[in-house]
């Protein structure tokens, strides 16, 4: 399909995008609650460790040149009281300029006055999100309104409510999952052991601090919120050896990789109605297209925003950064193996995959196909218009391997290979635990029947519940 021998990411001669369907993640933000108060009680052990330090050695063996200044009298730098997962302001500035770009990236979407029908934003009710979304939309349509010096105009955020959200919350909607998840991760905690243990020995021996497999878990979480928000590697980041912070990062991804990535079929495949939500949008743009008759407003992008356990499913269900062989195996609801130990390389990365402001776009495009016979393009009213999808990850336009491979991937063939093996299933087949009354006494039934009675009418049950969300 592609002529341009040149840059086959380049979309083809003849070829306009038509629909633009974007799941982005929130921008930058601060710890959650739960974060921050591990963060307090870490400074007061940390105060324990180095009064025992000084306590109990002496000399050579108390090290005390080589315990880092910073770590005496630490506070975290996080109140509990101003702050619990907000979008930060580099958050908003991430999704106010990912709007001005992708405005100048494709003028030929955003070429229209703003009309909720033409351009769909929706996010989850999580406050970060929403509030991407609006940053967003405020560099998106910047200019094209009356409000303000900046020329702002209004627009809408539509939300489902947390109880019922399965196209950007399945994540905390499909109860399959959530039980998978309970089980995974005792023995996913198992398996990571020996990962902290080691560097906790390191850290032990280098600074002569008692730091357990605990505390290296939370000085790697204190390192990256650092660097995220801080701008600083020289001192959680410091204490770590390369080959330590390659170590810690191989753990991370193998956290993604069981919970939320390839290594479990379930985890992607209850995204199915985010999948089959963005086919129908291609599928009644392509209606439009062959039968501009129809009396309805031509709707050109719909723009998500939610979560790293929003956008880390959809690129599984895209098939993203597999080989070919992999991509036979998860259409086959095999789980890969987990990414390889460092030193050997690895193709998925969660930092790539999902960073803040991290997104997935696919580009529906209609193109003009060659006459067989004439050899000329074909005229935009003769039924010849051919239809592709193209895959951006982060911006960048990236291959499709359940389609050979290729950056576009005609729409049919994208409905078949990419999405066909997924959308044979549904939400509710997927993520409808089944429960015999053997197993669940007269009063599990009855919770579970004023669980499913709350559930019906959008209630939260829990709306205190501090989520360590990504």
């Amino acid at each position: 399909m592609n002529d341009n021998h040149q840059n086959p990411a380049a979309p083809p001669s003849g070829c306009t995008p038509i629909l633009l369907n974007l799941v982005a993640r929130h921008g930058t933000r601060a710890p959650t609650k739960k974060r921050i108060k591990e963060l307090d009680q870490f400074s007061i052990r940390l105060e324990h460790l180095l009064k025992y330090a000084d306590d109990t050695l002496t000399g050579e063996t108390h090290g005390s040149q080589q315990i880092p200044s910073w770590l005496r009298g630490w506070q975290s730098p996080w109140d509990i009281k101003k702050t619990s997962g907000e979008l930060t302001r580099e958050g908003e500035e991430e999704l106010y300029n990912l709007g001005t770009r992708l405005r100048e990236r494709f003028p030929q979407i955003f070429d229209e006055d703003y009309h909720p029908d033409v351009y769909l934003i929706s996010a989850t009710q999580v406050p970060r999100a929403s509030a991407s979304a609006v940053a967003f939309g405020m560099g998106l349509f910047a200019g094209k309104g009356v409000l303000g010096e900046g020329q702002h105009r209004a627009f809408a955020v539509i939300s489902d409510s947390r109880a019922n959200d399965i196209h950007l919350r399945f994540h905390d909607t499909c109860q399959t999952y959530k039980e998978f998840k309970k089980k995974r991760e005792p023995a996913l905690k198992g398996l990571l052991f020996p990962v902290y243990a080691e560097v906790s020995a390191s850290l032990v021996k280098r600074y002569n601090l008692n730091f357990t497999e605990d505390d290296v878990a939370l000085l790697w979480f204190l390192c990256r919120q650092e660097a995220a928000l801080l701008d600083k590697t020289d001192q959680a980041c410091g204490l770590f050896t390369q080959t330590e912070v390659e170590l810690l990062e191989w753990v991370d991804d193998l956290v993604l990789h069981y919970l939320k990535g390839y290594g479990e079929s379930i985890n992607f495949r209850m995204g199915v109605p985010l999948l089959q939500n963005i086919v129908q949008s291609m599928e009644q743009a392509i209606l439009m297209k062959n039968d501009p008759n129809i009396p309805a407003a031509v709707e050109k992008a719909r723009l998500r925003f939610a979560h790293a356990e929003t956008i880390i499913p959809f690129t599984c269900l895209l098939g993203l950064f597999l080989s070919a062989s992999d991509i036979e195996r998860i259409q086959r609801e095999q789980p890969l193996e987990p990414p390889p130990k460092p030193p050997q390389e690895r193709r998925w990365r969660g930092s790539t995959v999902a960073p803040f402001a991290g997104n997935s776009m696919l580009v529906l495009y209609k193109c003009l196909v060659q006459g067989s016979s004439t050899g000329k393009v074909t005229a935009p009213e003769e039924p010849s218009n051919s239809f592709f999808v193209q895959i951006l990850h982060n911006e960048k336009p990236v291959s499709i391997p359940a389609c050979n491979g290729t950056y576009f991937c005609p729409f049919e063939e994208f409905k078949e290979r990419v999405a066909g093996p997924h959308l044979r299933h549904t939400f509710e087949s997927l993520c409808t635990v089944k429960v015999t009354h053997a197993d669940c006494p007269l009063t599990c039934r009855i919770s579970r029947f004023f669980q499913w009675l709350f559930l019906r009418k959008g209630y939260k049950l829990h709306p205190c519940e501090d989520k360590d969300e990504l």
